[in-house]
C-alpha cells in the first residue's frame, strides 16, 4: 500500500486543509457564478475597449493567463497580464484595467491600479478586501468581492469564474453563466477519481504524483489553450508539493531548449517529462510533441502524455488544472510537508516591508 492510501497520516499532515480547498473547486465555480451575476455592472461602461490589462501577482494572476489562453480565437482585444508595480505605456482611456489582488493588498498590483487610476482607464476588480477594496469602493469601480480565508492559488474558481463572466457581460466572451454551471458538474464527477479514498492503483492523480515523485518535472504544453495550464500545474507543484518544476513550449522549444537533452547523464535519473495535449492542438506542433517525445525517451527519460477531456475548451482546460491540484497535493504527501505554508515567499515579503517605499 502506498503512503497516499494512509488516509490518516494524510490528514495529519494537512492542518490547513488543502485538500478540502482544492476538492472545492466546483463548489467555488458555483458560488463565483452567483456573485458575479448579482454586481451591478453597466456594459456601456467598458464599450470599445482597445487593450485589457490584467494587473496581479501569483495565484491572483493566472486567471488572467488561462483567460487569454482561453479566449486567443475570439477575443477581439489583446489581453495582457501585469505583473509588475508599471503599465505598459500604452495604457490610456481605451485601455480595460482589472486588479486581481485576493488578500487586497499586493502591492505591484496596487501600484499599476494607482497608475491606471490616474491614467484615466476603464476599471474593474476581483478581492477579498484590504486596500484594493477601500480604492474600488470610494471610486465607485465596479467589482467581486471574492470570499477570504484561502491561499489564493487556492481560491481560482473564485478568480476566474467572475473575470470570465465580467467578459461575457461586456461582449468579450462566449462563457456564460451555464457554461460554468456544466463545468462546475463536470469537475464534480472527475473530482471522484481523485478522492482521497480512491486508492493509488485506480486513482490517477495518486499515480501520477508517484511518477513525478523524486523526480523535477518538466512540462510541455502547445502555445494555445495549455500553455497557461502548465504555468499553473507547475507553480501548484512549486507551492503545494514544495519541489521544483519547470515549464517549456511548443514550438518555441523546438528551437532553442530541444539541443539541451543532448548533455543530460549526470541528472537524468532526477528528470521526468509530461506533455500536455489538445484536441485542438495545431497539427505540427502535435507532430513535433511525437517527435520530441521519441528523441527523449531515447535518453531513457519518462515522457508522461495527459490529454485534456470535456465537451468545450473551458471545460477540457480545466481537466488539466484539476488534475495538476491534485497532483501537487499528493507530491505534498509523499515529500513529508504541509501543502499550504509558503514560508519562503512570506519571508521574501518581511524582508521588502523592512525596504523604505514603494517603488512606482
Amino acid at each position: 500500500m502506498s503512503n497516499l492510501d494512509a488516509l490518516g497520516s494524510i490528514a495529519s499532515r494537512d492542518p490547513g486543509n488543502m485538500y478540502g480547498a482544492i476538492n472545492s473547486l466546483p463548489a467555488q465555480i458555483r458560488t463565483a457564478v452567483t456573485l458575479a451575476t448579482a454586481v451591478a455592472c453597466d456594459s456601456a461602461r467598458y464599450a470599445g475597449v482597445r487593450q485589457i490589462i490584467l494587473c496581479g501577482m501569483g495565484g491572483s494572476a493566472i486567471g488572467g493567463d488561462l483567460a487569454r489562453s482561453l479566449l486567443a480565437d475570439t477575443l477581439p482585444a489583446p489581453l495582457i497580464v501585469c505583473r509588475d508595480y508599471r503599465l505598459p505605456a500604452f495604457t490610456g482611456p481605451d485601455t480595460l484595467v482589472i486588479a486581481s489582488s485576493y488578500s487586497g493588498n499586493t502591492e505591484e498590483t496596487l501600484a499599476a491600479f494607482e497608475q491606471a487610476r490616474s491614467r484615466g482607464c476603464r476599471l474593474f476588480g476581483l478581492t477579498t478586501g484590504g486596500r484594493l477594496q477601500t480604492i474600488l469602493e470610494q471610486e465607485q469601480i465596479p467589482y467581486v468581492l471574492l470570499p477570504g480565508g484561502l491561499q489564493p492559488r487556492a481560491a481560482l474558481g473564485y478568480s476566474f469564474a467572475p473575470l470570465m463572466l465580467f467578459f461575457h457581460r461586456i461582449g468579450l466572451s462566449p462563457f456564460g453563466p451555464s457554461a460554468f454551471a456544466a463545468l462546475a458538474d463536470f469537475l464534480q464527477r472527475r473530482a471522484a477519481d481523485y478522492d482521497l479514498a480512491v486508492p493509488s492503483d485506480g486513482n490517477p492523480a495518486k499515480h501520477l504524483a508517484l511518477r513525478l515523485y523524486g523526480r523535477i518535472p518538466i512540462i510541455y504544453s502547445g502555445p494555445s489553450l495549455t500553455d497557461a495550464v502548465a504555468v499553473r500545474i507547475k507553480g501548484q507543484i512549486n507551492e503545494n508539493g514544495k519541489m521544483p518544476a519547470y515549464t517549456g513550449q511548443f514550438p518555441e522549444c523546438n528551437h532553442n531548449e530541444l539541443v539541451g537533452w543532448k548533455i543530460i547523464a549526470a541528472f537524468r535519473q532526477f528528470l521526468r517529462v509530461i506533455i500536455l495535449r489538445d484536441a485542438e492542438d495545431h497539427p505540427r506542433v502535435t507532430a513535433r510533441m511525437e517527435i520530441v517525445k521519441g528523441l527523449i525517451e531515447k535518453q531513457d527519460v519518462e515522457v508522461i502524455d495527459i490529454d485534456a477531456a470535456g465537451a468545450d475548451r473551458l471545460q477540457r482546460m480545466f481537466s488539466l488544472i484539476q488534475l495538476g491540484d491534485f497532483v501537487s497535493f499528493y507530491l505534498a504527501v509523499l515529500n513529508n510537508v504541509d501543502p499550504t505554508p509558503v514560508e519562503a515567499i512570506e519571508s521574501l515579503k518581511r524582508e521588502l516591508a523592512r525596504l523604505p517605499g514603494v517603488p512606482s
